[in-house]
């Protein structure tokens, strides 16, 4: 039987009322971002704690009446099997509740960027980076999320030796910050005429999209170049200087987008990789700085991990942190099975989270 924190769900009830409150008065739009942020956070698990109290108060009065002796013994029957379900009930409510009252990333309900990599591999690597992204974008289009290319740089055999893309939807970055680290694949390449099986790796980097509230970035740390975009679109692109290279001198961080014919349109989606590249860099190092202290891999973020290997011959993948093998390859690049690496992942994080719960 799960024993909850009963002070805890209290404050949780008052300070919903107090940023319900809040949100009716005037308030900056800094602000109204940040409590508007907090109360859908907030949100689900309150209506679980309602739905929990709620539960405990039918089953007392499910109690007292079969207790009465006035109460018949068909009614006594019937209302031993509704305490039986609510009981049930009760407990799935509490297991809900112990999960939302788990500490949080902050970030979880963000947007993210997502950063492929060709690794080891040559033309063979830049391919995989480019199914791993259509795989990406395919399991976006099924949480209903939309995808859009930041940032490209082709393979010269296909695939993409480089390709950043804004993932945007509820829940975004709490799904995908566990897919960060080294993938490897293992298949026998188009252009192998003797059948043997090559190795190839693509680096994958998720980055939580931050906004002005969440990192500030000072103009003057900025060094901004505008140049003429490459690549195919005819007289318009040798004639415009439509392309944003963003260097942030402090950090030496360099991002560059040239996707779109508008300059402004470009810095703005330049900024938003810079801040997300920040965000991730102090992010990182206050990761580092725990990691002594932390045993768990998963979640990590670390882009050298090697995390997960596919294996097409034998239509397998295996996720290596928490040593999950599928034989479902063929539908987890159609981003259709890939939810069930995913929901083990997170599944696997609360484990740790509540063990380290218990053990403090």
């Amino acid at each position: 039987m799960i024993v909850l924190p009963q002070h805890k769900m209290d404050a949780l009830l008052v300070r919903h009322e107090q940023v319900e409150s809040e949100l009716a008065t005037g308030l900056t739009p800094d602000v109204y971002v940040r409590l508007s942020r907090e109360f859908a956070e907030l949100s689900p698990v309150v209506e679980a704690i309602k739905a929990y109290r709620s539960t405990e108060e039918e089953i007392a009065e499910l109690a007292a009446l079969i207790d009465d002796s006035a109460t018949d013994s068909e009614m006594r029957k019937l209302a031993d099997v509704e305490r039986h379900q609510l009981q049930a009930r009760k407990e799935q409510l509490a297991q809900q509740i112990r999960l939302a009252l788990l500490p949080k990333d902050a970030m979880d309900d963000h947007n993210a960027i997502l950063e492929i990599r060709a690794g080891t591999g040559g033309d063979e690597a830049a391919l995989f980076a480019g199914d791993l992204f259509r795989m990406y974008e395919r399991y976006a289009a099924k949480q209903g999320w939309k995808t859009e290319i930041l940032s490209i740089s082709e393979g010269t055999k296909g695939g993409f030796k480089e390709i950043v893309a804004e993932v945007r939807g509820r829940g975004v970055f709490a799904k995908l910050k566990f897919e960060s680290g080294v993938h490897r694949v293992q298949r026998v390449p188009d252009t192998e005429a003797s059948g043997r099986i090559h190795t190839s790796t693509a680096t994958v980097a998720v980055l939580p999209e931050v906004e002005d509230v969440d990192i500030h970035i000072n103009e003057a740390d900025l060094k901004i170049d505008t140049m003429r975009a490459g690549g195919a679109g005819g007289q318009h692109v040798n004639k415009t200087e439509s392309a944003i290279r963003i260097t942030h001198i402090p950090s030496g961080i360099v991002v560059a987008v040239q996707e779109e014919r508008s300059q402004h349109k470009n810095r703005a989606k330049a900024m938003t990789m810079l801040r997300a590249k920040l965000y991730d860099q102090e992010r990182s190092k206050r990761a580092a700085e725990r990691a002594a202290e932390r045993r768990g891999q998963v979640g990590s973020g670390d882009r050298s991990e090697r995390i997960r290997t596919y294996n097409f011959p034998q239509g397998r993948l295996t996720d290596h942190r928490i040593n999950l093998t599928l034989y479902k390859l063929p539908q987890v690049m159609e981003g259709e099975a890939l939810d069930e690496i995913i929901d083990a992942l997170v599944t696997e994080h609360q484990a740790e989270l509540l063990a380290a719960e218990g053990a403090a």
